[in-house]
């Protein structure tokens, strides 16, 4: 044995990991930045071509997985080419076989990616519907253990670890980003190679799999079909969109009655206040919505949730916009709020003549509410327009209400994300379209 291979073993030792513990210190944070990007080759095509060289048995129904790892993973701002790695060690290559050539605990049919609930002797954890909603779990479980809260999670595991405070005292012991090593140690305490075994796997695709072209170029813009552009929203000026969000919603407070925030606007819309009237119909007169849509009629005996409270439109993105003539509409059918991101905003809308068509670069920043206390941010587009409608919704009827607000007047949104409040996702609104 020659010196520099004592001296690692003794820094191994010093450290109190095994010697293959430390190639793993320089696992990423789990939460993605700027400085902590997915390199650009790490693409669908590319994880599943890299899965399947390793396990050439892979249920087809799994073509998704890499799919749904991008999308989610983008949305959550997280390193999800990591998520992607230890779903290969925790599934034995989507194969779900333990090293000894045994069925684990965990079956391919629960769509479970992460062992989310799989506790040892033979505990199957638990079961996700689709492959879409096991890898949400697992990437929603990814961000807690970041130190952020999860709102709504597909798992139970998620849950009760957050009910229970689990991870309270271990995230106070960071006063720097949590990465996939610190992870390791947590959740999997009995195994002193976890991190290094997901190290192993990210060299070996990184130093293969880069060098390969892609084979499913289209799963790239399939992941990211209905959302803004990663590298669009990278350029973002975080902290200019928070700053624009709190003056913003400071002058709401000063100028408005303080039931809503409307951004330092006039109420443009009929009878404010309504909460409670049904969502409208096909056969309802239109009301002035986001998208000039209306919504479908509910299923055959199932009420519709009741139309979003409106509050007020003032400007779009880098531009003023005048704000819709006032239409007779029921009290019903109210309009979705249109809330500005720039700091400079008329108080009343700009007479005629209309202001020129807006580009398709341009964005908005929308409110809505169906009176709940949890927000959640839709994206829609429409009129050349990038919308994002920040809605308030009610605690467990988060799905109906979002999915007859996208009817009504996003057809075609996509939900971004969840919040505790609505300022929380003002916030977050305004760094997707600081210029709104």
């Amino acid at each position: 044995m020659n010196r520099c291979s004592i001296a690692f073993i003794a820094a191994a030792s010093a450290l109190g990991v095994a010697p293959g513990e430390l190639g793993a210190q320089s696992l990423p944070a789990i939460k993605a930045d700027a400085s902590n990007k997915v390199p650009e080759c790490a693409t669908p095509g590319r994880l599943m071509a890299f899965v399947f060289s390793r396990n050439q048995k892979i249920d087809p129904r799994f073509a998704s997985v890499g799919t749904a790892y991008m999308r989610d993973g983008e949305t959550l701002s997280l390193r999800w080419d990591y998520a992607f790695f230890q779903m290969m060690l925790e599934t034995g290559n989507l194969g779900y076989m333990r090293g000894n050539n045994k069925p684990g605990d965990v079956k391919s049919a629960q769509n479970n990616f992460a062992g989310l609930g799989a506790t040892g002797k033979g505990e199957p954890g638990e079961a996700f519907a689709t492959i879409e909603d096991g890898v949400r779990a697992h990437l929603q479980h990814l961000q807690m253990y970041a130190g952020e809260r999860v709102e709504s999670p597909v798992a139970q595991r998620t849950r009760k670890v957050q009910e229970w405070g689990v991870l309270t005292t271990w995230h106070k012991g960071f006063a720097r980003p949590i990465t996939f090593t610190d992870l390791a140690a947590k959740w999997a305490p009995g195994s002193r190679a976890y991190a290094s075994d997901i190290k192993a796997i990210a060299t070996s695709f990184y130093e293969d799999m880069c060098n390969k072209p892609d084979p499913r170029p289209d799963l790239v813009q399939e992941a990211r079909a209905g959302r803004p552009a990663v590298a669009e929203v990278a350029r973002q000026d975080e902290s200019r969109g928070n700053e624009l969000a709190r003056q913003a919603i400071e002058r709401a407070r000063s100028e408005g009655d303080g039931s809503m925030s409307t951004l330092g606007a006039k109420t443009i819309a009929a009878k404010p206040g309504n909460t409670t009237a049904a969502a409208p119909t096909a056969g309802d007169p239109p009301p002035t919505v986001l998208n000039e849509t209306r919504e479908a009629p509910s299923p055959a005996g199932e009420a519709a949730p009741a139309s979003p409270q409106p509050t007020v439109q003032t400007a779009s993105a880098a531009a003023s916009v005048k704000a819709p003539p006032a239409k007779s509409q029921p009290a019903a059918a109210p309009p979705a709020t249109q809330v500005a991101a720039a700091t400079t905003v008329p108080k009343t809308p700009p007479a005629s003549p209309a202001p020129p068509a807006a580009q398709a670069s341009k964005c908005r920043v929308w409110t809505a509410s169906y009176g709940g206390q949890k927000s959640v941010i839709i994206r829609a587009i429409a009129d050349q327009f990038t919308n994002f409608t920040v809605l308030d919704v009610n605690e467990g009827q988060e799905g109906r209400e979002i999915d007859a607000y996208i009817a009504a007047y996003a057809r075609g949104g996509q939900k971004l994300g969840e919040f505790a409040n609505q300022n929380a996702a003002l916030d977050k609104a305004f760094q997707l379209c600081p210029e709104g």
